[in-house]
C-alpha cells in the first residue's frame, strides 16, 4: 500500500477566498507603503473587512503574510498595528541587503560566465524602473526599483538566496518609497552598471558595484527617513566619496 496522501480538490469557494486574500494583501500592503495606514496605527480585521468590503476569511489569510513580510505587528487577538520603522531597522535592512545582494551579484556573474545564463528579465526590470521615472508615481518607482534587485538575485540561480531575498523584498520597496526624496535616477544608472558587469561575467566587479550601490545609499536613506544618518564627506548619494 502506498504511503502517499493525495490532496483533496480545492473547493470553488475556497479558491475564490484565496484569490481575494491575495488581492487584499496587495491592497493593504500598498496602502501601508503609501501611508494610508500610518506607521503605528491600529488595524483590526473588523475595520479592514468593512473598509475593503470583504469577509474576514481572506483577511485571516492575508494578515499573517503581511506580518512575515514586516508590514504588520501583532497587538493581540484580531488586532494589529502597522510596523513602525526605527533607525536600527533601516541599518539592519541595509546589512541584510549587503549579505544577500552582493553575494548574489557575484554568483550571477559567475553563472553567466559559465552557463551563458539568460539575463533578459533583469534587463526588462531595469527598463521598467526607468519608465516609472517618467510616470512620476513614487510608489511604482519604488516597486520597480525593488524588482530590479530581485531579478539580479534570480540570475544567481540559488534558491536559498532567492528565498532570503523574498523575506526582505517588501521592506526594501517600502524603504525605497519612504526615502523617495533621494535622486532615483542615480540608482537606476547604477543598476545598468551592475547589469553590465554581470553580463560580462566579471564576478569581482559585479560584487564591488553591488556593494557600493547599496552602501552608498545608507546615509541618504537614513536622512530621508528622518534618522541621524551621518556621513564623512562625499556627495549626498555617495556618502563615502565613492563614485561608480
Amino acid at each position: 500500500m502506498s504511503d502517499a496522501i493525495e490532496a483533496a480538490p480545492l473547493r470553488d469557494d475556497l479558491r475564490h477566498e484565496l484569490s481575494v486574500a491575495e488581492r487584499v494583501e496587495e491592497i493593504v500592503r500598498e496602502r501601508i507603503i503609501r501611508g494610508h495606514y500610518p506607521q503605528g496605527s491600529r488595524i483590526t480585521e473588523a475595520s479592514l473587512a468593512s473598509e475593503l468590503d470583504v469577509s474576514r476569511l481572506p483577511l485571516r489569510a492575508a494578515l499573517p503574510r503581511l506580518k512575515i513580510d514586516g508590514f504588520v505587528t501583532n497587538l493581540g487577538p484580531r488586532s494589529n498595528a502597522v510596523f513602525t520603522w526605527t533607525q536600527t531597522d533601516v541599518e539592519n535592512l541595509f546589512d541584510a541587503r549587503l549579505a544577500i545582494e552582493v553575494a548574489a551579484a557575484g554568483y550571477a556573474a559567475r553563472r553567466v560566465a559559465v552557463e551563458q545564463t539568460d539575463t533578459s528579465r533583469m534587463r526588462e526590470a531595469i527598463a521598467e524602473s526607468h519608465a516609472a521615472l517618467d510616470r512620476g508615481d513614487r510608489y511604482v518607482i519604488a516597486e520597480t526599483n525593488a524588482a530590479v534587485h530581485q531579478r539580479i538575485v534570480e540570475v544567481a540561480g540559488n534558491d536559498m538566496i532567492e528565498g532570503a531575498m523574498r523575506t526582505i523584498a517588501g521592506r526594501v520597496s517600502w524603504m525605497f518609497y519612504l526615502s523617495r526624496t533621494r535622486d532615483t535616477h542615480i540608482a537606476c544608472e547604477q543598476h545598468y552598471e551592475i547589469c553590465d558587469a554581470i553580463e560580462a561575467g566579471n564576478e569581482g566587479l559585479a560584487r564591488s558595484l553591488a556593494f557600493l550601490h547599496i552602501e552608498s545609499g545608507r546615509a541618504p536613506t537614513l536622512r530621508a527617513m528622518g534618522f541621524p544618518g551621518g556621513s564623512a564627506g562625499g556627495t549626498a548619494e555617495h556618502p563615502h566619496g565613492l563614485r561608480i
